[in-house]
C-alpha cells in the first residue's frame, strides 16, 4: 500500500525547513509514496507563539548569542524541561493536532523537536497510528530532542548515535543517515564555467563569504577585514535576505570591485559553494553538510554557542575546518590556507570523506522499507535515561521510579 506521508518543521531559523524541502523532494519522487505533505507547525499557531520559536530565537542570535549558549548547556538534560515545554506546545498547537488527526499519516517526519514532542503525544495516547521519525538537523544531540514515544531517530554522525545507544535508545532504532540537504548538491557543475558566469576569473582562488539567508553575523566586518588579502584572491559575498547589509557592503569594497561579487538571497548556493575554494561562515548543520557535500574546506567563524560551536568542534576534530576566534586574524588564517595547497586538498578530501549528500534518500528507503514497531517510554525508562546522562541528570532526573539502566527495556506501542 502507498504511503501517505507528512513532513513537519518549525521556522526557527531555516536549517530545519531546509532539512524537511530536501525530504520532501525526495519522497514525492518516490513511486510508494501516494501523498507527502511538508507544512511549517508554526504555520498552525498564534502569533505570540509563533514569535516565541522564530523572531525571539533571531533576535536573541543578534543581541545574546552567550544567553543562548547558556541555555543550550543548561536544557541539555533529558526530560528537565519536557513537560512544561509539551505542554505549553500542546496548548498553542490545536489547529495542527486537528490537521494531523485528519490528514492520518502512515509516516511522519520532524525536523524540529517541537512537533516531534505533539506527536509523539498523540501516538502515546493512542490518538494517532503513524509511526514518528526524527531528524536531528545538528552535528550533535540536544536532550530536546527526546520523545517519550517514537519510530526511528536519524542523526548525522557515529558519535551521536553512540551518544543516543549509550543514553540506552535501542541500536536497531537509530540511522547514522547525515543532514538532508537537497539532492541539487550532488549534481557536478562545471567550475571554470560558472565562475566565469559569475564574472570571476577562472583560475585565481575564490572564497565563499555567507551571511546566511538571514543575512546575521559580523558580515561587514569580515569583508572589511578581507580588504587586507595580500593574496589575488576573489570573494564572492552571500548576504541573504538582508537588503542592507549588501548595500552597506557594496559600498565598502566599490573600489575593489573587480575582487568582490556581493550577492543578496541565493538559489545557486550548491554552485557557488562547488566552485569556491573556502567556505568562511558559521557552521550550523545545514550550512557545514551543504559545504562538506562540495568538499568545500570550512573556516569557522562566530559560531552561535551552543550547536554551532558543537558542530564546529566536529569539524576541526575531523580535518576540515580551521576556526578564527580573532576577526581580526581573518586575513592571516585564509592567507595560510592559500598558501598551503596541500592542507587545501587534504581538507576537501576530509570533507568528501565525512559528507553524506544521500542522506534524504537514505532517510525515504529506510522509512519505506521499515517494519518495526513505534516505541513508548514508561517514565522508568524514562529516568533510566535521565540517569544514562551524567551526574547532573541524576541529580535533577525524571523522578518517576526505578531508574535501572542495566535493566533499561522498550515497551513495544
Amino acid at each position: 500500500m502507498k504511503k501517505r506521508v507528512l513532513i513537519i518543521s518549525a521556522g526557527a531559523g531555516t536549517g530545519h525547513i531546509k532539512a524537511a524541502e530536501a525530504l520532501e523532494k525526495s519522497f514525492a519522487a518516490d513511486g510508494r509514496v501516494a501523498e507527502v505533505i511538508n507544512n511549517d507547525a508554526l504555520q498552525y499557531t498564534n502569533k505570540l507563539f509563533r514569535d516565541f520559536y522564530s523572531s525571539f530565537y533571531t533576535s536573541l542570535v543578534r543581541s545574546a548569542p552567550n544567553f543562548l549558549g547558556w541555555w543550550y548547556k543548561t536544557s541539555d538534560e533529558p526530560w528537565y524541561t519536557g513537560s512544561m515545554r509539551h505542554m505549553i506546545d500542546r496548548l498553542n498547537t490545536k489547529p495542527l493536532v486537528r490537521f494531523i488527526r485528519e490528514f492520518d499519516p502512515h509516516i511522519t517526519v520532524c525536523t524540529h523537536y517541537m512537533p516531534a514532542g505533539i506527536i509523539s503525544h498523540l501516538i502515546a495516547s493512542q490518538q494517532l497510528q503513524a509511526r514518528l521519525s526524527i531528524v536531528v538537523t545538528d552535528l550533535d544531540f540536544h536532550a530536546m530532542w527526546l520523545s517519550r514515544a517514537f519510530h526511528r531517530y536519524f542523526v548525522a554522525i557515529d558519535e551521536t548515535r553512540a551518544h543516543l545507544e549509550m543514553l540506552g535508545i535501542p541500536r536497531e532504532r537509530i540511522t547514522v543517515s547525515g543532514i538532508p540537504i537537497d539532492p541539487v548538491f550532488q549534481r557536478p557543475i562545471n567550475r571554470a564555467e560558472e565562475r566565469l558566469r559569475l564574472g570571476l576569473h577562472p583560475e585565481k582562488s575564490v572564497l565563499l563569504l555567507s551571511a546566511g539567508a538571514l543575512g546575521l553575523g559580523p558580515t561587514e566586518f569580515m569583508a572589511e577585514r578581507m580588504l587586507n588579502l595580500s593574496s589575488d584572491a576573489q570573494t564572492v559575498v552571500v548576504c541573504g535576505h538582508n537588503d542592507e547589509l549588501k548595500q552597506r557592503i557594496l559600498r565598502l569594497v566599490d573600489s575593489r570591485s573587480a575582487r568582490f561579487k556581493v550577492l543578496g538571497y541565493t538559489e545557486e548556493m550548491h554552485k557557488l559553494m562547488k566552485m569556491a575554494d573556502i567556505f568562511i561562515g558559521k557552521p550550523g548543520g545545514m550550512t557545514t553538510s551543504e559545504a562538506i557535500a562540495c568538499g568545500l574546506p570550512i573556516c569557522v567563524v562566530s559560531p552561535i554557542p551552543g550547536q554551532e560551536e558543537r558542530n564546529s568542534d566536529h569539524l576541526l576534530e575531523e580535518g576540515i575546518a580551521v576556526k578564527c576566534n580573532d576577526l581580526t586574524t581573518l586575513p592571516f588564517k585564509l592567507e595560510r590556507l592559500l598558501e598551503d595547497p596541500d592542507r587545501l586538498s587534504r581538507m576537501k578530501a576530509n570533507a568528501l570523506r565525512f559528507a553524506k549528500p544521500a542522506a534524504s534518500t537514505t532517510i525515504v528507503d529506510t522509512l519505506l522499507e521499515d517494519r518495526l514497531p513505534a516505541l513508548s517510554l514508561t517514565k522508568s525508562q524514562q529516568a533510566a535515561i535521565a540517569l544514562a546522562a551524567g551526574p547532573e541528570s541524576q541529580r535533577r532526573s525524571y523522578a518517576a521510579g526505578p531508574a535501572s539502566y542495566n535493566n533499561f527495556k522498550f515497551r513495544k506501542q
